[in-house]
């Protein structure tokens, strides 16, 4: 008898042998993966679904607000409908003012500072009351160290020194103008709640003569405001018809 004849059966686990030792190993066939790739695609339609209706929801949150139109407004310019652009924005936006409260908060209203385009707009961008001639009114940002700690409020006198830059070494302090009016103020100098370093932005009238010297130094982080007896009498009044 011979062992090698073709019909008898290998015994299981001999070397050679076909037969599968457990379960079967067959890919699937066609039609068994169709479901599974249907299911896929539902999947993916559902999520390209919910996602779509995210930013709808999300683009509804937007609100139009005020902005420049022109390329720039001078400090103490009127302001009309022709200077004002709106733009939509989502997020914190607390501060700006709604494209559709314009004419109440805007219209008539005299810019305390430069102005450029496309840039939003708040309240303190803006006055009641018409700069003095001979005045120019500078925004300024300020950190720890460059105001008093209390912070300062519309309406408080203030000397503007320019100090040194920290890599100027010997450089000597100057006084830029020695009483300027605060017209506009926000912020504070820490936070009330983390105490940490914060930035006060105020608006002050300064002489027209030392506009572009206090603009320079404020960018550059060389200005100190410094806070005068409140009956100081400004260089230049901060408003046509202030004493």
């Amino acid at each position: 008898m011979s062992f090698s004849s073709p019909t008898r059966p290998s015994a299981s686990g001999a070397r050679g042998s076909k037969a599968p030792l457990g379960g079967s190993n067959r890919l699937p066939s066609g039609r068994e993966r169709r479901p599974a790739l249907a299911a896929l695609a539902v999947i993916l339609i559902l999520l390209g679904a919910a996602g779509s209706a995210l930013i709808a929801l999300r683009s509804g949150d937007r609100t139009n607000y005020v902005a420049i139109a022109v390329d720039s407004i001078s400090p103490g310019h009127r302001m009309t409908q022709k200077d004002l652009a709106t733009g939509d924005l989502a997020g914190k936006t607390a501060a700006l003012i709604p494209s559709d409260q314009w004419k109440t908060r805007v219209d008539g209203k005299f810019a305390t500072g430069w102005l450029y385009k496309g840039q939003y707009v708040t309240d303190d961008n803006f006055t009641d009351k018409q700069i003095a001639a001979g005045g120019v009114a500078v925004g300024v940002s300020l950190e720890a160290g460059r105001a008093p700690s209390s912070g300062l409020r519309e309406g408080d006198i203030v000397q503007v020194v320019q100090v040194p830059a920290a890599n100027q070494a010997g450089g000597v302090s100057s006084i830029l103008v020695k009483a300027a009016e605060v017209t506009a103020a926000s912020g504070a100098i820490s936070d009330d709640k983390t105490k940490a370093n914060s930035t006060l932005n105020v608006t002050i009238v300064v002489p027209a003569a030392q506009s572009v010297t206090t603009a320079g130094a404020a960018a550059s982080k060389t200005l100190v405001l410094t806070k005068l007896p409140s009956g100081t009498k400004p260089e230049v009044a901060a408003n046509e018809g202030d004493g």
